[in-house]
């Protein structure tokens, strides 16, 4: 016959254990408060680093919740300052912007909301800086090649087919 060790109980009443589950989840919402005050950040994010810390389902809801009431967590500001932080410092264009935004979990009207701070001039600018800096150093044989090699690193970028084609139409003017 197996024997198994069974570890002893707590001493403590069931109160004190209540208090200390309570005294957790105040630990965890002051950490996720001091985590959203930091930086934005949108619900994803913040679930995440709760289940980190070990919070329970019922607890990262809660906490979340009175984040978002508390203007802690927003998800129209997340929205804005990513695609402005995005476009500006990294250079990424609307696709890769709006797919990395999805992939996030966020609502298409606060994305929508969000891509509408970029104005179309300082896009197709931004894409002809790019677009410039990278025939510097481009190797090709003819202009197809050239064309293909400067449309397949735009894309990757998140440009879309028209703003390619005219920043590309404004190198060669140059």
């Amino acid at each position: 016959m197996i024997t198994r060790n069974r570890l002893p109980l707590p001493n403590c009443t069931i109160i004190q254990m209540k208090e200390k589950h309570t005294a957790d989840y105040g630990q965890l919402l002051q950490k996720a408060a001091a985590y959203c005050s930091l930086a934005e950040h949108c619900i994803t994010e913040v679930q995440e680093k709760l289940a980190v810390w070990g919070a329970t389902s019922p607890q990262s809801e809660d906490i979340i919740a009175y984040l978002q009431e508390n203007g802690f967590i927003d998800e129209a500001r997340y929205c804005r300052a990513f695609v402005s932080d995005k476009f500006r410092y990294n250079k990424w264009g609307k696709y890769k912007i709006k797919y990395q935004l999805r992939m996030k979990g966020l609502s298409d009207s606060s994305i929508q909301q969000g891509m509408e701070m970029i104005e179309e001039e300082d896009y197709e600018k931004a894409l002809v800086h790019l677009l410039s800096g990278k025939l510097k150093g481009l190797k090709y044989n003819d202009e197809y090649d050239k064309q293909g090699k400067l449309y397949r690193f735009a894309q990757g970028r998140g440009f879309e087919r028209d703003v390619f084609e005219r920043a590309y139409q404004h190198l060669h003017k140059n």
